[in-house]
């Protein structure tokens, strides 16, 4: 059971290092806000991850990935929530967005950014409901199993956004430049902008 368990979280490692709208989303609080802006997003991601898995354990994410038409429904509703982020990137570079200014709830703001744009990925009921079974450790009941690998993923995901987000504040004096917190505004406006239609059209 420990080596399919480490099997599998060396799978789950390594689709977390591939870079996504996620890294997309805590580049750009981590770089204009700060790194509590960026570890706040990334709890914002994580507890998005955990509704995802709480589903799929009981089952609920199945029947999403099952039907075409509420997977469409959710899938535009994150792209568009993705082109949305993007477009604002583009329109108002280095501008700070209604909850980050004072009294808005800077930290609120940047965790619900995470946290939606995770709940409206059903990229990840597919890839729960296809892997995490497969993955599951043997001699475990597969609710179990699943619920351990979610678990694990969500750790993962958690140290390599938030290394990532300190990174990045290692180096916040340069980001602090308001010419390069414009280029970066906007090349991460394309990015998102990319990443909302590529899940529309997929």
């Amino acid at each position: 059971m420990l080596t399919a368990l480490l099997g599998a979280t060396g799978v789950l490692a390594l689709l977390t290092l591939v870079p996504g709208p996620d890294m997309a989303i805590v580049t750009k609080r981590a770089v204009t806000r700060g790194r509590g802006d960026g570890l706040a997003t990334v709890a914002g991601i994580a507890v998005g991850l955990l509704i995802w898995g709480t589903l799929t354990v009981a089952g609920l994410a199945a029947l999403l990935a099952a039907s075409a038409e509420v997977y469409l429904v959710v899938k535009l509703a994150g792209a568009a929530y993705l082109c949305w982020l993007g477009v604002l990137a583009l329109l108002r570079p280095g501008a700070e967005p209604a909850d980050e200014r004072p009294g808005g709830g800077r930290a609120g703001g940047a965790w619900r950014t995470g946290l939606v744009s995770n709940v409206l990925n059903p990229k990840i009921a597919v890839f729960y409901t296809g892997l995490l079974p497969a993955l599951a450790p043997p001699g475990l009941r597969p609710a179990v199993g699943m619920a351990l690998l979610v678990l694990v993923h969500v750790l993962l995901t958690v140290v390599w956004l938030g290394t990532y987000v300190y990174v990045l504040a290692r180096a916040g004096r340069f980001f602090a430049r308001p010419r390069v917190r414009r280029v970066l505004d906007r090349a991460t406006g394309v990015v998102l902008i990319g990443f909302g239609v590529r899940v529309a059209t997929t």
